[in-house]
C-alpha cells in the first residue's frame, strides 16, 4: 500500500530561540551548559525538540514550548512530565531527567536515546520489531504501574465523533456526504450506535501509550525499541495500543491492519466485539477531527487524521 498520510510536522523552533533562563536551567539539569544542539523533525508537537550536548560532553533530549506556539501544548508537556517521571524502568521509554516550568515556558529534559524513527513507508522487519515491543509494553504494563486515567474517562469526549456528526456538528448530512463520502453519510446512525459501546470493552488495567505512531517510536542502535511522547497515556485493555497504532501504520504504507491485529498475541486474546466497537470510536474521532481547521503550529495534523480515519474506517468495514 502507498503512503496516504502526510509527514507528522509540528512547527519547530531552534534551541537558540529559547529564553536564556530556560537554556540555563537545562544546562543545570544536565550538569553543564549546552554548547551544541540538533533540531529533531517529525511529530505533532510545536516548539523546540532538540538533541543537545553540553560543554562537559553530556547529552540529552529537550522539548520546550509556550502557549504562543499552540495554546494546548504547555498543558500536554506538563501532563507528559508527570507521566514520564512515574514510568518504571521496565517500560521501554526514555528517562525524564528534569522539568522547567515558569508558568509560560515548559521544558522537559530526557536522557538521549541513540536511535532513529522507523522508515516510512514501513519496512516489514522494522514493523515486526515494533510489534514485538508493543507486546512487551502490554505485558510489563499490566497491572498498570502508574496513576493515569481510565480510557473510558479520558476519551469520553473523544470517541464520540459519529454521534457528533449525526447531531449535525459538521453542518448537516450534505456536508458529511460531500466530505466523508456517501457510504459514511448513509451509515452515520449505525456507526454512532456501534461507537456507543466502545468504553466497556476497551477498559482494562494495562498502561497504554495511546498515541503510537512511527514518529513516537525510536529504533535504538542496540536493537531495542523506545516509545516516546507519553502525554496521552491511559489505563485500558491490553490490546488498545495495538488498535490505535495500526490505522496509522496502514496510512504510512504498512500492511492490512486486520491481518496484523488478529495474528498478534494481544489481538488474539481480544474480544472481537469490543475491538470492533473501539475501532468505530477511533475512526469516528479521526474523521470528525479531520474536518476542523488546522490548529496553530500543526499544519499537517488534519490531513494526517484524515488518512488515519480512512484507514480505520476501511478496517472497520472489513470487520463488519
Amino acid at each position: 500500500m502507498t503512503v496516504t498520510a502526510p509527514p507528522a510536522a509540528g512547527v519547530r523552533a531552534p534551541w537558540e530561540d529559547l529564553p536564556t533562563a530556560v537554556r540555563e536551567a537545562v544546562g543545570e539539569m544536565l550538569g553543564s551548559p549546552v554548547v551544541r544542539s540538533q533540531t529533531q523533525h517529525g511529530g505533532f508537537s510545536p516548539g523546540v525538540a532538540a538533541r543537545v550536548r553540553t560543554a562537559a560532553g553530556g547529552t540529552g533530549f529537550v522539548k520546550a514550548v509556550n502557549g504562543e506556539a499552540n495554546p494546548h501544548s504547555p498543558g500536554l508537556h506538563r501532563r507528559e512530565a508527570r507521566i514520564a517521571a512515574a514510568l518504571p524502568a521496565v517500560v521501554p521509554a526514555p528517562r525524564l531527567l528534569g522539568t522547567y516550568d515558569d508558568g509560560t515556558w515548559v521544558a522537559l529534559v530526557f536522557e538521549e536515546v541513540a536511535g532513529r524513527q522507523p522508515h516510512v513507508p514501513w519496512r516489514p522487519d522494522e514493523l515486526r520489531r515494533v510489534l514485538d515491543a508493543v507486546t512487551v509494553l502490554g505485558r510489563t504494563g499490566t497491572p498498570c504501574p502508574i496513576d493515569v486515567p481510565p480510557v473510558a474517562e479520558d476519551l469520553a469526549d473523544t470517541f464520540n465523533g459519529w454521534r457528533r456528526l449525526l447531531d449535525g456538528e459538521a453542518g448537516g448530512a450534505g456536508e458529511v456526504r460531500d466530505r466523508l463520502g456517501v457510504w459514511t453519510a448513509g451509515h452515520l446512525r449505525d456507526l454512532a450506535a456501534l461507537e456507543a459501546g466502545w468504553a466497556e470493552g476497551a477498559s482494562g488495567d494495562t498502561l497504554a501509550h495511546a498515541d503510537l505512531r512511527a514518529d513516537n517510536v525510536l529504533l535504538t542502535t542496540d536493537g531495542d525499541v523506545a516509545f516516546v511522547d507519553w502525554p496521552h497515556a491511559v489505563r485500558a485493555a491490553p490490546w488498545f495500543d495495538l488498535l490505535v497504532m495500526l490505522p496509522c501504520v496502514r496510512a504510512q504504507g504498512g500492511p492490512d491492519p486486520e491481518e496484523v491485529f488478529t495474528a498478534h498475541p494481544l489481538g488474539l486474546a481480544a474480544d472481537p466485539d469490543a475491538v470492533t466497537a473501539a475501532l468505530a470510536g477511533l475512526a469516528g474521532y479521526f474523521l470528525r477531527s479531520s474536518l476542523n481547521p488546522a490548529p496553530p503550529g500543526l499544519p499537517t495534523l488534519r490531513r494526517f487524521q484524515r488518512a488515519q480515519g480512512d484507514a480505520a474506517l476501511e478496517w472497520l468495514r472489513k470487520r463488519l
